[in-house]
């Protein structure tokens, strides 16, 4: 039995989809869409695929090709049931954008953020033919446990993780964190602290990691930092212990904790922007009727969820990221001329 083991340990490894995507040069979903005869695919890009499928005697499943060409003109999402303002908004235009298409879509919801219930979800969409999948989940579990899984249609994510296998990037986050601290430096603030989101959120160790390059390529500190969970109410507990920190601007993660921020500055008896500065992030439709009126930052949500959906079809083989705005409003100043000393 031991030696039948061994046996089958040493034969090679059956080429994958992902193993023709690498020789080929070109995402795996780009592999899925030659096996299934996409028409809108170059024909140098097809080629290139063909030749690489031969040089590995590559064999698809004939299954997954069957269920992909089943013509249900059904997109699934796999999300979680966040009701936060940024995935909420992508899966509506995810639903815009493949309706514009003659696409209807499904929503399996991973609320486990584990690999068995990312496969429960993804089991579900498929007893339903889903022709494509998009995977709109911002928590690090969810994907890492999306990597551990044979998928078979095509499928795009909207986020990946750092060093992970999986095709992503719709939204610069980083550069949006940039932009937002670069903001409050310009204006003359050297103690920034920032309200970081939940560290399973890759949007908050994105926003996160943005915020200390920026603070470390002009040689200041980026230890003021305190955790949220999105809710204004962690904005003004964070908000709180920064103040008390001496820090005199503050670059919140989201604009519900900015708004906590705000919240906490009041309750201190300062002033916004007079005593402490306040730059938010997703421009939420309320962000503009805050007092002060928030200064955030702005990603075209509908667009990172309509070009998901046009990469899914096969109507680009590129994903270039959605630039972030910096929106100026009232909430950011200079620092005060006597900054407070650090408590």
């Amino acid at each position: 039995m031991g030696a039948d083991r061994d046996n089958e340990d040493a034969r090679p490894r059956a080429a994958s989809v992902f193993d023709v995507a690498r020789v080929a040069g070109v995402s795996h979903q780009t592999v899925s869409r030659v096996l299934n005869d996409h028409p809108s695919l170059r024909a140098a890009t097809r080629q290139k695929v063909l030749d690489a499928i031969r040089e590995l005697n590559y064999r698809p499943n004939a299954a997954a090709r069957a269920l992909s060409s089943s013509r249900s003109r059904l997109i699934g999402i796999l999300s979680t049931s966040s009701g936060e303002y940024g995935p909420a908004t992508i899966v509506a235009a995810i639903g815009a954008a493949a309706r514009s298409r003659g696409y209807s879509v499904t929503i399996a919801n991973a609320d486990g953020l584990d690999r068995r219930s990312v496969d429960d979800a993804l089991s579900h969409l498929a007893d339903l033919s889903a022709e494509g999948l998009i995977v709109v989940a911002p928590q690090t579990q969810v994907l890492v446990a999306l990597e551990g899984l044979t998928i078979p249609v095509p499928y795009v994510t909207l986020q990946t993780a750092a060093g992970s296998g999986l095709h992503g990037g719709m939204l610069d986050q980083i550069r949006g964190a940039r932009l937002a601290t670069s903001h409050l430096m310009d204006l003359g603030h050297q103690r920034v602290g920032h309200i970081a989101g939940p560290p399973e959120w890759l949007d908050a160790q994105q926003r996160l990691t943005g915020f200390q390059e920026e603070l470390r390529s002009r040689q200041l500190d980026p230890r003021f930092v305190e955790i949220g969970d999105w809710s204004a109410a962690s904005g003004h507990r964070a908000a709180r212990a920064l103040i008390e920190q001496g820090v005199t601007a503050i670059f919140s993660g989201n604009d519900q904790m900015a708004l906590g921020a705000l919240s906490a500055a009041v309750s201190l008896g300062m002033t916004v922007p007079g005593d402490l500065s306040i730059v938010g992030f997703d421009d939420v439709p309320e962000a503009a009727y805050y007092q002060p009126a928030l200064t955030t930052v702005r990603q075209d949500l509908a667009e990172a969820g309509r070009r998901a959906v046009a990469l899914l079809l096969g109507e680009a083989d590129v994903r270039p990221a959605v630039d972030p705005e910096l929106i100026e409003r009232a909430s950011t100043g200079a620092p005060p001329e006597r900054p407070r000393p650090e408590c």
